[in-house]
C-alpha cells in the first residue's frame, strides 16, 4: 500500500514507546497509534504532518478513552516554525495533550510535553494592569476586536485633558495642571510627549503644540 505523509511518523513513535515499555499498534479503531503497557492506562498518539484544529479536535476525542493522549507531527525548522510550535505548545498543556515531535531525515523523537492537568501560573503584573487601566478608561470608547491601531486609552484621554487645559488657560505649571485635570501623572505625560501635544516652556511650565490643539 501506498505510504501517507503520517504514515513516516509512526515507525519513530512506535520505537519511542517501545523504548518505554510500552506494546505499541497502530490503526486501532480510529486511533493512530496505541500502546499497552501492564496495568497502566493506554496511551495514545495521533499523527499528522503538521498542527491543525482537526488535529485538536481528534486529541480531545481520544480523551475520553484516556487521558494519555499526545499529537506527533514533523519537526520543522525556522523562526517562524519554532514560534508556531512554542505557541502550540502552550496550547497542548492548556488542553492536558501531550506534545511529540519527529525529525523525518533521521527520526529522532522529542517528547515536548506530556499529558497533564492544566494549572495556569497568573501574571499578577498584568492583571494589575489590565485592572488599572479598565478603571482609568473613561466610558467604553473602543469597540471590541478592534485592531490595536489608533484605539483610545486611559492614556490618550488623561494627555487629551492636559491639551485642553493648555489650550484654554495658556503656558501653566506641571503641578497646576496636575490638579486642575485630576491626572496625577500630567508631568510625566507632558514630558515625554508621546504624541508631540506638549512643549516645555521653562522649568516645570508647559504648553501645547499646535498638533496638540488639532485634538481637543
Amino acid at each position: 500500500m501506498p505510504s501517507s505523509p503520517e504514515t513516516a511518523l509512526y515507525a519513530p513513535v512506535k520505537t519511542l514507546l517501545e523504548g518505554q515499555g510500552y506494546e505499541v499498534k497502530g490503526e486501532i479503531g480510529p486511533v493512530d497509534v496505541v500502546g499497552i503497557r501492564a496495568d497502566d492506562p493506554p496511551v495514545i498518539v495521533e499523527l499528522k504532518t503538521a498542527f491543525s484544529l482537526s488535529l485538536i479536535h481528534q486529541a480531545i476525542a481520544r480523551q475520553t478513552i484516556t487521558d494519555s493522549v499526545y499529537v506527533a507531527v514533523p519537526h520543522k525548522s525556522g523562526r517562524a516554525a519554532s514560534a508556531a510550535l512554542k505557541n502550540n505548545k502552550t496550547l497542548c498543556r492548556r488542553l492536558g495533550l501531550g506534545l511529540i515531535t519527529v525529525r523525518l531525515d533521521d527520526g529522532h523523537t522529542e517528547i515536548l510535553c506530556d499529558p497533564a492537568p492544566y494549572r495556569p501560573r497568573q501574571n499578577t503584573r498584568r492583571k494589575t494592569r489590565l485592572l488599572r487601566e479598565f478603571a482609568r478608561l473613561e466610558g467604553d470608547p473602543n469597540k471590541g476586536g478592534s485592531t490595536r491601531r489608533n484605539l483610545v486609552t486611559a492614556y490618550r484621554q488623561d494627555a487629551i485633558k492636559l491639551a485642553i487645559h493648555l489650550a484654554t488657560n495658556g503656558p501653566t505649571k506641571a503641578s497646576v495642571v496636575a490638579k486642575a485635570t485630576g491626572v496625577s501623572n500630567a508631568r510625566n505625560i507632558m514630558a515625554d510627549d508621546h504624541y508631540g501635544w506638549f512643549q516645555k516652556v521653562s522649568l516645570g511650565i508647559y504648553t501645547v503644540t499646535e498638533q496638540g490643539r488639532a485634538v481637543v
